[in-house]
């Protein structure tokens, strides 16, 4: 037997074959077994799992699985091409079903977005316009569900049963008056219902009539990077103006004294709003373009330097209130930045809390402010005066006192 006989024998082949897989999975039995007793812990993949790179490489990997799929599956219409055989896979019938999963797929979807996402909503307004914008946005939600589920079962379904079976010639049909009519004036007619919706709850909220027994709490809100500053009016009910070109290390919102109202503005770490009451934001920014964002109350309004914007709303519901309607103990009203402002934009939000009208009073009576001593000096305001302490009374004399009351008590009796 010749050699290249001997290495074309389909047993010696085979032979081969066993040969070369027996002595390689010894092999890697005895490396695993040797790693097995030298690695001491697993390698943690965490941080490999967080590069681009991982992914990137992954993406790629599944780029090239599927050209390799796609090159054998030419290779095999066309090894039976050049042996006129039939061809081995109808790609009709697969895109037919192909477009039948999507169309299950697609329908799970919307039930899971519903069931699952639907859960992480926020919860009900806590504002009287929130509830117009919540009406909004649950008729928009429903109409565009109904038209994509419609949509789907159309399309997925009609190329599905319509696939081309090569029994049946495609109708050409080119135009019909009647469908182009219902389906341009009927979408029309359901965009303009929905444009007018938000105009007119676009005018409700910016165009208020002041009730002159219900005057709305000014707040004056600041944006800079990466912080939010908050002034309230003080007793006087009305936030003094303000100047960029005035702000200084002291001054840093700008406060323009020479104003009466800014001399007791008041400044807090957080938002406090007695419920029911109208609250009119007043918004600044001091450098670039932020966005104040308070999702429970359904407001959102950009702070832009260099204009003033403004803000009325209603809130409806307390804190503690919306904590037994979310069944939450922690949960806690915010405003925060909408808008990507710099790398400590995570870091612009503050608590705002709704409470009653007694307990905003006792709040609003504890905070300071703005004008502090600094800012009387560099302005040149009196400085006022730190209160005297109270000259302490002697014990003993009060007991004197007492005694002698007593005594002259017990005369008169006698």
């Amino acid at each position: 037997m010749s050699l290249r006989k001997f290495i074309s024998n389909k047993t010696i082949a085979a032979l081969a074959v066993i040969l070369t897989a027996f002595a390689s999975n010894s092999a890697f039995a005895q490396a695993a077994g040797a790693a097995a007793e030298t690695v001491a812990k697993p390698v943690d993949m965490g941080p490999v799992y967080k590069t681009v790179i991982f992914y990137t490489m992954a993406f790629l990997l599944l780029c090239l699985f599927i050209a390799i799929i796609g090159k054998a599956l030419k290779v095999y219409e066309l090894t039976r091409e050049a042996q006129d055989k039939p061809k081995g896979i109808n790609w009709n019938t697969v895109n037919g079903v192909l477009f039948a999963l999507f169309l299950i797929v697609g329908l799970y979807g919307v039930y899971w977005e519903y069931t699952v996402h639907g859960k992480m909503i926020l919860p009900e307004a806590a504002s009287e316009h929130g509830k117009k914008i919540d009406q909004m946005f649950n008729i928009t939600l429903i109409i565009t569900t109904i038209v994509f589920i419609a949509t789907h079962i159309i399309l997925f379904a009609f190329a599905y049963f319509y696939k081309n079976t090569g029994k049946r010639k495609a109708y050409y049909y080119p135009h019909n008056n009647a469908l182009e009519r219902i389906w341009t004036i009927v979408p029309a007619l359901v965009l303009t219902v929905l444009v007018l919706m938000g105009f007119l709850t676009w005018r409700s909220i910016f165009y208020k009539i002041e009730d002159p027994n219900n005057k709305p709490l000014s707040i004056e809100i600041t944006s800079s990077q990466f912080s939010w500053a908050i002034r309230y009016p003080g007793a006087d009910g009305i936030v003094g103006v303000k100047n960029y070109k005035l702000i200084n290390g002291v001054n840093q919102l700008g406060i323009d004294f020479k104003d009466k109202n800014t001399l007791d503005d008041q400044t807090a770490d957080e938002m406090v709003i007695p419920v029911n009451k109208p609250v009119r934001l007043i918004l600044t920014s001091k450098d670039v373009l932020h966005s104040f964002y308070m999702p429970h109350f359904r407001i959102q309004l950009n702070t832009v330097p260099g204009m003033t914007s403004y803000f009325e709303f209603t809130p409806t519901i307390t804190t503690e209130e919306m904590k037994a309607k979310t069944n939450d103990p922690k949960f806690a009203y915010l405003f925060l930045c909408a808008k990507i402002c710099g790398e400590g934009h995570y870091k612009m939000q503050k608590e705002v809390r709704v409470v009653s009208q007694a307990e905003y009073e006792a709040w609003v009576k504890k905070q300071g402010t703005y004008l502090t001593d600094d800012l009387r000096k560099e302005f040149n305001l009196p400085v006022t005066a730190a209160p005297a302490p109270a000259a302490a009374k002697p014990a003993d004399s009060v007991a004197k006192d007492t005694s002698a009351v007593k005594t002259n008590q017990l005369a008169l009796k006698k």
